[in-house]
């Protein structure tokens, strides 16, 4: 079975080396009697769930070699990025952000979905009743071909659009044309110095005519959307959540933690997946030979390293194996 990518290449200015990344057996060999022990326990319990939420952050995108928001010291052109991302930032100078967001559309368009991308979309084709919420705005998630009815983008998306006229409603999503004028091409190339733009080179709303275009992702000092809010609370609400995947974000820290508690409360367990587990999240206090054989007495687990590397082998009883081969596309073999 192959996932196609839903972006097509021929569209796209940019060269894409998707990398060849080791099968799960290979990684399976590696496991020590107690991380395979600690597996076999989450499996079994994978097995028996109905309905899973994984609520993703950055860690999640990580072997795809796609920088933090923040970058190397939190600058973009010698501009802090946290205050590049306000309202107020773009009201007074939608150039100067117009440009950094071009910048971060266009590194996110370099990346490509690694295999744990791959396997959540896998997971949510087979499980109805599977939610990703995700906190990520990279886009590669929808290009890994995630269902969109299942997955929720809590902090919005580079590749969405929305009008900034207070008489406008335009918004679009999953726009991945790049550069979104020629104007900002120049944003993507570091080595040039900074340029202003008029805004009659700036993206405009096709609808209106009238208002700028501004990214669609939730700036600081900007509520949470709603509609998204409000279908992960629904999802919550409708029942039981056997499991809540916590991917490439820590489990202890807000947002993640209000969902983690929320689905303990219900009965539900809970297992993170990140390359730095703290002392809080580490696993049940439970022997080998116990654990191996059963989940009964387990609320957690805990794989600590590459998400991509462990969230497909530990989805694996579901999906089957996920192979990332030259080209554009996902293999489940």
């Amino acid at each position: 079975m192959t996932v196609d990518h839903p972006v097509s290449r021929s569209a796209l200015p940019y060269g894409f080396d998707c990398p060849i990344v080791p099968t799960p057996s290979t990684q399976l060999e590696t496991l020590t009697p107690s991380v395979a022990a600690n597996l076999a326990s989450f499996q079994a319990y994978l097995r028996s769930s109905k309905r899973i939420l994984a609520l993703v952050g950055a860690g999640l995108s990580a072997s795809s070699g796609l920088p933090t928001f923040r970058g190397a010291g939190g600058l973009w052109r010698n501009h802090d990025a946290m205050e590049l991302a306000t309202p107020e930032a773009f009201s007074n100078d939608p150039s100067l952000v117009w440009q950094f967001y071009s910048a971060r559309r266009a590194a996110a368009l370099r990346a490509m979905p690694n295999k744990a991308h791959y396997a959540l979309a896998e997971l949510a084709k087979r499980m109805p009743e599977f939610l990703t919420l995700t906190q990520n705005v990279d886009g590669l998630s929808t290009r890994a071909n995630h269902p969109p009815d299942q997955l929720l983008h809590l902090h919005g998306s580079l590749f969405s659009l929305k009008c900034t006229s207070f008489y406008c409603d335009f918004q679009e999503d999953n726009h991945f044309m790049h550069p979104l004028t020629p104007e900002l091409a120049i944003a993507s190339e570091i080595s040039t110095p900074y340029t202003h733009i008029p805004q009659s080179g700036l993206p405009r709303c096709p609808k209106c005519h009238t208002g700028l275009l501004r990214p669609g992702v939730v700036w600081f000092g900007e509520p949470l959307p709603w509609r998204v809010v409000k279908a992960a609370d629904d999802f919550i609400s409708a029942g039981k959540v056997d499991l809540i995947l916590v991917i490439g974000t820590s489990g202890t820290v807000y947002p993640a933690a209000g969902y983690v508690d929320r689905i303990r409360m219900q009965g539900g367990k809970v297992a993170v997946f990140n390359i730095d587990i703290d002392d809080s999240e580490s696993d049940d206090d439970i022997s080998e030979m116990e654990s191996e054989r059963s989940y009964a007495n387990r609320t957690k687990w805990t794989f600590e390293g590459d998400a991509a590397e462990w969230v497909p082998v530990a989805l694996e009883p579901i999906i089957g194996q996920i192979e990332v081969q030259e080209g554009n596309s996902g293999n489940l073999v």
